[in-house]
């Protein structure tokens, strides 16, 4: 593929458990009298969107015209998450506020580009508000060209089976982004994304390749999936379709951090599938995509344009006989 499409015109629906990610930036200097801990002096804070926001935020950041549905708290860190994703001008957020629950927040201490601690703040949503953002998904979905399912375990998507089979029925693909050792519930779906290990949890150890694509493939039999896409860190991507396996090698690069990494494949995937793209096609510019976003620092987004660079160095470097 020598270019990417256009991705103004790509619609996709994005419905998952929604988070801040809050991180505390600073020096380490000596360890505590009170225990043998590290005391962090605190010079810098940075908030992001993470969970299934980071995946809209990617998908504007693409380009693309992204709609996030789903649940906070009525408290600050919602607020503060709300704020953040308004500063995308194609990125629309249906947030439903729950007076009862607290906005999930995951807190990062951070000195020297090392992660020193992180804690999570999180309590499930309730029914009734779970109810209404269903409803608001039965409005949103004719408008969408892919969904995105982006399940964090967090309790925002009970009824994924549900929307599963309403996102079908209407004849658009549905990619989740599955959590957990019960993949019951995401059957029927046109692609699932777990990463290696994600999947060794469902699916159990192998030895070899051939016993891995055969647990692959007898996964996707079973949950009746279009497709299957194992992303396994340094060995690349392996896409699983009915009789055929598709392997891409991942692309060379400094790894500093892999958290988010999901969320641009997955993001990358729905923007390339809505634009017109074969999965394959799709694949392997999510593959590129991952290998950007892992060289940056936190939950970060990729743009269209660092991906077209980075094919162009590539060609370059193929060229030059690099």
């Amino acid at each position: 593929m020598n270019g990417l499409p256009e991705f103004g015109g790509a619609r996709v629906l994005v419905v998952g458990d929604v988070m801040l990610d809050r991180y505390w930036f600073g020096e380490v200097h000596r360890i505590s009298p009170e225990a043998p801990v590290p005391v962090l002096k605190v010079n810098r804070v940075d908030e992001r969107p993470g969970g299934a926001a980071n995946v809209a935020r990617n998908i504007a950041a693409l380009g693309a015209q992204a709609t996030l549905l789903s649940v906070v708290g009525d408290d600050e860190a919602g607020a503060c998450l709300e704020k953040l994703l308004n500063q995308h001008s194609n990125l629309t957020s249906l947030l439903h506020r729950d007076a009862t629950v607290s906005t999930i927040i995951k807190l990062r201490a951070v000195a020297r580009h090392q992660q020193l601690l992180r804690i999570d703040f999180e309590t499930p949503p309730s029914h009734e508000v779970l109810h209404a953002a269903l409803a608001d998904y039965r409005v949103q979905l004719p408008l969408a060209d892919v969904v995105i399912l982006s399940d964090y375990g967090k309790g925002g998507l009970t009824h994924i089976a549900q929307m599963i089979q309403l996102a079908r029925d209407a004849g658009k693909p549905v990619l989740v982004d599955p959590k957990g050792d019960d993949y019951a519930r995401y059957r029927g779906a046109t692609l699932l994304t777990p990463n290696q290990s994600e999947f060794r949890e469902v699916a159990g150890s192998w030895c070899d390749e051939a016993e891995l694509n055969g647990k692959a493939e007898q996964l996707r039999t079973d949950l009746q999936l279009d497709a299957l896409l194992v992303t396994r860190s340094e060995d690349g991507m392996s896409l699983y379709c009915p009789g055929v396996v598709q392997h891409e090698p991942t692309h060379t690069r400094e790894v500093f951090d892999v958290s988010g990494a999901g969320d641009t494949v997955i993001a990358t995937l729905a923007v390339m599938l809505a634009s017109g793209a074969d999965l394959p096609v799709a694949m392997r510019i999510a593959n590129r995509a991952a290998g950007i976003v892992v060289g940056k620092l936190g939950t970060a987004v990729v743009s269209r344009e660092e991906i077209i660079l980075d094919m162009r160095e590539e060609g370059r470097g193929k060229r030059e006989g690099l």
